[in-house]
């Protein structure tokens, strides 16, 4: 089983970029996309069925402006969009079941531009930390992708001292990670796969560059995108990667391959 997921930044302006001709050479299973920034109405037949992939959108209440989908090779037994009301108001989170597994397309929200932001962005993992709990006890097994918007250790992102009082990498946010993730320092019950497969990495394992400057010729960037599994699923995980080859977007879809059916 192979899932991507990847942070458009529009999904428009990928698909000029040959998003969609490369989808179609990936042979996935389940992409998550997140920051899709659009609206029914600007649907192409092409986004329609993205590389020939059944797809589901979750977009925002405001035009241009964040949003999640998941495209799939099956259409989903069942689609839940949302869940509390951040989520639900700017589409950031849409769950796909198949048989017994979960797939969730996650776009946690950025606190970077002003104290309100970063303060409704902690409401945000109070009620995330919820939602994953709930999601544990109905036992289903469960692949949450997508952009989390923090760095989790001094080994996600270049330049980790400068940012230590910046949102994305703030001692809270880290905290919060480690009771999610049962590695990497932390207690939780969920496991980042990549860190998993790839528990030294750092300039490698890069998914996003800000546009200023020369951040993404000089690789100076953040892990910000994560697959995030429950313990059965992370154990089948095989192989992870970052795809830099062509940009996309401002960041860069992170690919994972699990030894087992699709669906299970």
């Amino acid at each position: 089983m192979r899932i991507i997921s990847i942070n458009l930044n529009g999904i428009r302006a990928a698909c000029k970029k040959g998003f969609l001709e490369w989808l179609a050479t990936q042979d996935a299973d389940v992409v998550c996309a997140q920051e899709t920034r659009v609206q029914d109405h600007q649907l192409t037949e092409e986004m329609l069925s993205p590389a020939g992939l059944h797809a589901e959108w979750f977009h925002a209440q405001k035009a241009g402006y964040s949003g999640t989908a998941i495209f799939s090779r099956r259409k989903p037994d069942k689609v839940i969009r949302g869940g509390w009301e951040h989520a639900d108001h700017e589409g950031r989170l849409i769950s796909a079941e198949f048989g017994k597994l979960s797939v969730v397309s996650l776009y946690l929200p950025s606190g970077s531009s002003a104290e309100d932001r970063q303060a409704r962005k902690m409401k945000f993992l109070d009620d995330l930390g919820d939602y994953l709990e709930t999601q544990r006890r109905r036992r289903r097994e469960t692949v949450i992708c997508g952009d989390w918007n923090i760095s989790h250790t001094e080994k996600d992102l270049k330049n980790w001292r400068a940012n230590r009082k910046n949102s994305g990498f703030l001692p809270e946010e880290r905290a919060w990670l480690d009771g999610v993730f049962a590695e990497g320092g932390g207690h939780g019950k969920w496991h980042d796969c990549y860190r998993l497969l790839h528990p030294e990495a750092e300039a490698e394992c890069y998914t996003w560059w800000s546009n200023r400057g020369q951040a993404y010729a000089k690789n100076v960037g953040w892990r910000l995108d994560y697959q995030v599994c429950t313990p059965n699923i992370a154990k089948k995980a095989t192989l992870a990667g970052v795809f830099k080859d062509i940009r996309f977007s401002d960041h860069a879809p992170l690919i994972i391959d699990y030894q087992m059916p699709f669906p299970l």
